[in-house]
């Protein structure tokens, strides 16, 4: 029965490529954001804290995630485009702004 062999097995060569699962906003928060967000490092408003975070989450989530995405020079500091790390997507550049507002309220 050499015909059964590798019977219902993708042929050689077609194997689907692997999928990268997405980080989510807490995973992107400690692989990323915390360099800047963890300390202050150039005027980025701390982790939890919530007065620094107040005036910013009151501009809403859009402006947030915008700010986030492409970058902002404000007159506390600076945000590059996606705090530097373009290897990640919007979605968890979003993910981890969420995350951030919800622990700084």
């Amino acid at each position: 029965p050499a015909a059964d062999a590798g019977a219902g097995a993708a042929p050689a060569g077609e194997a689907p490529a692997p999928v990268a699962k997405a980080l989510d906003g807490e995973q992107v928060y400690n692989a990323a954001c915390m360099a800047c967000h963890g300390s202050g490092v150039a005027g980025a408003p701390k982790f939890g804290d919530a007065g620094a975070w107040k005036a910013r989450i009151a501009q809403g989530a859009d402006t947030l995630h915008k700010h986030a995405l492409e970058g902002f020079q404000g007159a506390a500091g600076v945000m590059p485009p996606k705090g530097g790390r373009t290897d990640l997507s919007d979605a968890e550049v979003m993910a981890a702004v969420d995350f951030m507002v919800a622990k700084s309220r």
